[in-house]
């Protein structure tokens, strides 16, 4: 991508958080966003330093997150079909988190059901990388990964069917809605450093990428070690991906999405369509979840995850209608 195409992502990022943390009512403003960096100010300052401000940071970071993911995997697996949730990472952290909400653990820490969906989320890797063994190929990483994305969503579902009361099971259904209304800087404070650190082995998948679009004998021919790359990617995405899941919830699309609007701009290059990636889905879900909160109404409340998947399968289906090419 050209230094231009960088910038207008930028620009688009640094929109997008502005808009995250000045939109809506209450005259919020500049100067109320120094005075809150600094500890003083009202009730506005006080807003935008416990409520906007973590949330807007969260959403980037999750979008970044699951831009990037998106990016790494359809490279790596060499299907623009790919997803984050397509090795079970989100399943997992999911199941995680709702078994944390079932036996009632969120009551006894705020950070039961974050600390919940990682572990579950890590222990779906490594079924993952059982499953497929240490020399596996692509094709066999799907396979497994399907398998423990369908295991994962088939124990939610017994989990909700099992739910002991009404409320229970909304509890369930809404967090799996996908929602930052209760960020805060606790959960930034869980989920950043994750996702920070996921991103990282990401950004250091983007050489084998390159090589890997070219076949697995000619990128082992080029030096590449196919197995140190399988694990940075599934590791990088597991901390990307279970790091948001694990204090938002389920929010799908952004990195179906995103890799395929970017990828012409990067000649399809896998490697260089990582940090674009990134950029425009912090971008994206920031924007959406500002519009989830200006949208959302007394009792009526829009949840992120919804709105993503609305936004997101029109879109898809015309991404696919608009590359769709007829058989000779």
């Amino acid at each position: 991508m050209s230094l231009r195409g960088y910038i207008l992502l930028l620009v688009l990022l640094v929109s997008a958080f502005g808009l995250a943390l000045f939109a809506g009512t209450g005259g919020l403003g500049p100067a109320e966003l120094v005075a809150a960096l600094s500890g003083k100010g009202g009730l506005e300052a006080q807003i935008l330093r416990e409520l906007r401000l973590p949330r807007a940071l969260l959403g980037l970071a999750i979008g970044a997150g699951l831009g990037a993911s998106g990016a790494v995997l359809q490279g790596f697996f060499r299907n623009p079909l790919a997803d984050p949730g397509v090795v079970g990472v989100s399943a997992s952290a999911g199941l995680g988190a709702v078994l944390a909400l079932y036996f009632g653990l969120a009551g006894l820490s705020l950070f039961a059901v974050p600390v919940a969906a990682i572990t579950m989320a890590a222990l779906g890797v490594g079924l993952l990388l059982v499953l497929a063994g240490p020399r596996a190929a692509a094709t066999t990483l799907i396979l497994a990964g399907v398998a423990v994305a369908a295991t994962a969503t088939a124990l939610t579902a017994l989990i909700m069917n099992l739910a002991p009361n009404p409320w229970a099971l909304a509890e369930i259904a809404y967090w799996l809605m996908g929602s930052l209304n209760d960020a805060s800087w606790s959960e930034a404070g869980f989920a950043l450093p994750l996702i920070g650190a996921g991103f990282s082995l990401l950004l250091l998948t983007r050489g084998g990428l390159d090589a890997l679009s070219l076949g697995e004998e000619t990128a082992r021919s080029l030096g590449v070690d196919l197995a140190r790359l399988r694990l940075g990617v599934v590791a990088g995405t597991a901390l990307a991906v279970g790091g948001g899941v694990a204090v938002a919830g389920a929010i799908g699309f952004v990195g179906l999405v995103v890799p395929h609007f970017l990828r012409p701009f990067v000649q399809y290059r896998a490697g260089a369509l990582v940090l674009p990636s990134a950029l425009a889905g912090g971008a994206l879900l920031s924007l959406a979840d500002t519009a989830t909160r200006l949208l959302s109404g007394p009792g009526m409340p829009l949840y992120l995850g919804v709105l993503t998947a609305l936004i997101g399968a029109p879109f898809f289906l015309w991404l696919v209608r608009a590359n769709q090419t007829v058989a000779p």
